[in-house]
């Protein structure tokens, strides 16, 4: 059973993904209308993962209010929403957000996105790939061989990357210091010629360098 707290707007919204994902084990522990709206109540429900249910709302303006709010750092978030922009798509990933999901996902879809981002996992729904990673979406243009490839240690720091880890938890993970895990970031973006983190991640799912 995943405990999962839910920020919803409208009260019938919240019923009804309780109600959704009652026969999935997921159980709501908590819930708010809104982020601002939150005090200690979501730490006291030891919640594993925090849905927001923001369809129908402006998602520019969601995905910013949570990247402000520093949640993610505490928790693993699930966003529901509209069709975002390819921008705040990004700073989703950028801000840490596990997932960014098109309200009409499925139940089963969603249940288990919300078990994957509880398990340390970020979840892409099909139709935001193009948007996240532009270079999966011309996948059909062949890519040369790295002129150097990538060491055992940054094929585990790209790893870890693709599940959203800053560079001073990536250092703690690997037991070496933040200036150590930046050099290994910085490494593996010149070697795969990308140019931010998500970049090198897309990349790196296309050459089979990242287990998903």
């Amino acid at each position: 059973m995943i405990r999962v707290f839910l920020i919803a707007a409208s009260p019938l919204a919240r019923v009804a993904l309780q109600n959704r994902l009652k026969a999935q084990s997921v159980k709501i522990v908590g819930s708010a209308a809104a982020i601002d709206a939150l005090g200690g109540e979501l730490s006291d429900t030891q919640a594993d993962a925090l849905l927001v249910d923001a369809a129908g709302e402006a998602p520019d303006a969601i995905i910013e209010s949570l990247a402000d709010s520093d949640l993610a750092a505490e928790i693993p978030i699930v966003v529901l929403m509209e069709a975002a922009s390819p921008a705040a798509s990004a700073q989703a990933l950028q801000a840490g957000i596990r997932a960014v999901l098109p309200g009409e996902v499925s139940t089963d879809q969603l249940a288990a996105a919300l078990q994957a981002a509880a398990s340390g996992l970020v979840v892409f729904h099909p139709s935001e790939i193009p948007a996240a990673f532009p270079a999966v979406a011309s996948a059909s243009q062949p890519l040369a061989e790295l002129p150097e490839p990538l060491t055992r240690r940054e094929r585990e720091v790209l790893q870890m990357l693709a599940a959203g880890l800053a560079n001073k938890e990536i250092a703690a993970r690997l037991h070496i210091s933040d200036h150590t895990a930046k050099f290994h970031v910085a490494a593996i973006l010149g070697k795969l010629g990308a140019a931010t983190r998500t970049e090198a991640v897309a990349l790196g799912i296309r050459r089979g360098l990242v287990l998903l």
